[in-house]
């Protein structure tokens, strides 16, 4: 990943309030068992909506859309389970976004992958509030839950093999965790001018696909007791 990002994604500034404002929160899930797990964290809080936005990029971001142009809202939020890198993230755990970043959108070249920042298209990035994303992964730990801050990569391609894992380790250095829909949500909120968080609790290793090694029970009541702060915190 390139260290030089490019804002050329942002539609306007972004507003930056949003503890104490009695603005609205937007959560966006992919799958109902997700939307399930939040809801129950959340204990019926009314300033939040959690949506299911469906699996993917373009499904996250065009749901995201839809739901902010009908609607006032601070802030939009995409919260699930997901693979973990093992050194910051193990199963269980829960990881809040340091950045958000589509480490797949670029291209292939001779010389190894060229993020869409180099090509000098826009820009794969999107930063984080870290003033937020910090007292929101302190509040986790408080619960207590293991919880870290960190990048969440966004991929249309979930990794399988060791070899990928290693290689987007390498391309963002700290890589934390792995989901196919943060990325859209951050964009689609940066176009309102709002921030945008991913939380993600960690249903398995990135690396190997070993389906029988999955926690997703586990990973659905961490993502719980993760939504549980977010009351307070936002």
């Amino acid at each position: 990943m390139s260290s030089h990002h490019n804002d050329t994604m942002d539609a306007s500034p972004l507003r930056s309030e949003i503890a104490g404002t009695g603005h609205r929160i937007l959560i966006v899930t992919s799958v109902p068992a997700e939307r399930d797990a939040v809801l129950r964290g959340l204990g019926g809080d009314p300033r939040f909506n959690v949506i299911v936005g469906g699996v993917g990029t373009a499904a996250a971001a065009a749901s995201t859309a839809r739901e902010l142009a009908v609607a006032h809202y601070g802030a939009a939020v995409c919260a699930g389970i997901a693979g973990g890198f093992a050194e910051p993230a193990e199963v269980g755990s829960v990881v809040v976004a340091s950045s958000i970043i589509a480490a797949d959108l670029g291209a292939e070249t001779p010389d190894g992958f060229c993020s869409v920042d180099e090509l000098g298209f826009g820009s794969a990035y999107v930063p984080v509030d870290a003033e937020t994303a910090e007292r929101i992964c302190q509040a986790m730990q408080a619960i207590p839950l293991q919880a870290c801050a960190g990048p969440v990569l966004t991929l249309s391609t979930v990794t399988g093999t060791a070899e990928t894992a290693a290689m987007l380790a390498q391309r963002v250095p700290g890589a934390a965790a792995e989901a196919m829909e943060g990325y859209g949500v951050a964009v689609a909120a940066r176009q309102f001018g709002l921030p945008a968080f991913e939380i993600r609790s960690i249903s398995n290793a990135v690396g190997p696909r070993n389906r029988a090694a999955w926690r997703i029970p586990e990973a659905l009541k961490a993502l719980e007791a993760a939504c549980s702060v977010l009351p307070e915190v936002l």
